[in-house]
């Protein structure tokens, strides 16, 4: 059962979660020594609900997690949580589970880490908040984007590192639904990118960014490197995430079982190289882990009364790269139980909006030298290949009556709005609904891509680069924010620029 505001501030701790309280005023105030622990790459916060959510922070030598938890930000009463002894084990990162919080409320939490030999040794403490989800209707705000330090763009200090994270900080979202890439282990960071013009793109580099990824160590320095950036790690302090992959976590374009051909790998099995990125992901992202311990990243989010986000994970189940002309595929792009578990939870969900947060788009064609990378081949004909498991999920929407289905992806590196209309298609068994597609983060900006006509996509906006491979110097890039209205339940979609700018606006109101 969840204390509310007033029984969470009287009892001043937080039940189940191993909580103790240490008190009020200068009495509490721990004793800091030289030789104390430090931390190093800020808090994060993440899988927030109405009742709890997920700290994440990384320290510079073993130490106990602690966790103090309050409703004020001045920390006049508060509750710690004892969390996980933080070892090189999991790289010195830790996560604590924070349960039965108060719904609807700015949570202010401070991570400080304790010595393990000597309880009195405690770090500074680095403070953080973030809001839970409402039990009834209320507005909520979030961003979403994806793909962050690739084509070799990374932090450049000369204009400010990645400036798109202060843009989303300064909308004051509920919280940040990253579409995955959220670094590219393929794709090195130089000290210099010498632009088409001549120009200069300058980047921060370390060790780990120098070469592709293959070991455990070097799949964790990406994470370390994105960390590096203030404005991420201000926006991560006091927004909380909801994390999805796709490709370049790992490599580009890859699928279960391939051995790569590429002459920078010395490592060319995918799945060594995905099971040591996926590794990493959870360690260094505030993920909740499955109660089954599988590691599971696709999975359902709900906030609230008005929304639930189902995160899908189109890259670990997924079939060979291919032509993607079968006239059967039960394995598809999502997996058969994958598949299964997206169609019986949407029925399920009593949320007025569903967002499906797909890493990868529906209807754009993404090909590579194997063939088709994403779902659609560019026929324009009756399902094929991975069409025909998305024919399947569109269908039983229908079919269940499941109402008011927004879909949101990133991946192909420009912005545009979708709307799919069955009157229109070769397939026509489902109802009309609207994808959003925003990004990149930091990134070679492209597009725009071709669109397959088989579920009657129709390009109501879209704003791409002049050229391909357009670094952030031009602008460029992305993020799109949704806002849905607490009293009437309409959902507004605005496309937003690099700096915040809106590009384009639509607003849906809901179908009962």
């Amino acid at each position: 059962m969840g204390l509310d505001r007033r029984s969470f501030i009287r009892n001043g701790l937080i039940a189940g979660g191993g909580a103790t309280l240490l008190g009020t005023g200068p009495q509490a105030a721990a004793l800091v020594r030289a030789g104390r622990p430090q931390i190093t790459h800020g808090v994060q916060s993440g899988d927030v609900s109405a009742h709890g959510g997920i700290v994440w922070t990384r320290a510079d030598r073993p130490a106990r997690m602690l966790v103090d938890v309050s409703t004020r930000p001045d920390f006049r009463r508060f509750a710690t949580v004892r969390g996980p002894l933080l070892t090189p084990d999991t790289d010195l990162t830790g996560k604590v589970r924070l349960r039965d919080l108060p719904a609807g409320e700015q949570i202010h939490y401070r991570v400080r880490l304790a010595d393990p030999h000597d309880t009195s040794l405690l770090s500074a403490p680095a403070e953080g908040a973030f809001r839970t989800a409402p039990r009834t209707r209320r507005d909520i705000r979030f961003v979403w984007s994806g793909d962050l330090a690739g084509q070799g763009f990374g932090i450049n200090p000369d204009i400010g590192g990645y400036r798109i994270f202060k843009a989303m900080k300064a909308l004051d979202p509920d919280f940040f639904l990253c579409s995955g890439d959220h670094w590219y282990a393929d794709n090195p960071i130089p000290a210099t990118v010498t632009l088409a013009d001549g120009r200069i793109y300058r980047n921060l580099t370390t060790p780990e960014k120098s070469k592709v990824a293959e070991t455990l160590a070097e799949f964790r320095g990406q994470h370390r490197y994105n960390l590096m950036d203030e404005n991420l790690r201000a926006l991560a302090a006091v927004v909380p995430q909801i994390n999805q992959w796709d490709d370049h976590e790992t490599h580009n374009n890859w699928w279960p079982g391939q051995i790569l051909d590429d002459p920078n790998y010395t490592e060319k099995r995918v799945d060594v190289l995905s099971a040591r990125a996926h590794q990493a992901l959870f360690e260094y992202l505030p993920i909740a882990e499955r109660p089954s311990g599988d590691g599971r990243v696709h999975r359902k989010i709900s906030y609230g009364p008005l929304l639930d986000v189902f995160v899908l994970d189109m890259r670990t189940y997924r079939d060979a790269n291919g032509p993607d002309n079968a006239t059967a595929d039960d394995q598809g792009i999502l997996g058969k139980a994958q598949a299964e578990w997206l169609k019986r939870e949407l029925a399920a969900s009593k949320a007025t909006w569903k967002i499906v947060a797909a890493d990868m788009p529906l209807s754009l064609v993404v090909s590579d030298a194997h063939g088709i990378e994403a779902v659609s081949q560019g026929d324009n004909g009756k399902p094929l290949g991975r069409e025909l498991q998305i024919a399947d999920v569109l269908s039983t929407i229908k079919k269940r009556r499941v109402r008011n289905v927004v879909w949101l992806t990133a991946d192909v590196h420009y912005t545009a709005a979708h709307y799919y209309d069955p009157a229109k298609a070769a397939f026509q068994d489902f109802d009309p609904f609207w994808e959003f597609v925003s990004g990149p983060l930091n990134a070679g900006a492209f597009g725009p891509n071709a669109l397959d006509g088989t579920f009657g996509p129709q390009v109501k906006f879209q704003q791409v680069p002049p050229h391909a491979n357009t670094s952030p110097l031009e602008g460029y890039q992305f993020f799109g924010e949704v806002a849905i209205d607490g009293d009437s339940g309409s959902l507004t979609v605005r496309l937003r620029d690099l700096a915040g700018k809106a590009l384009y606006t639509v607003t849906l109101d809901p179908k009962r």
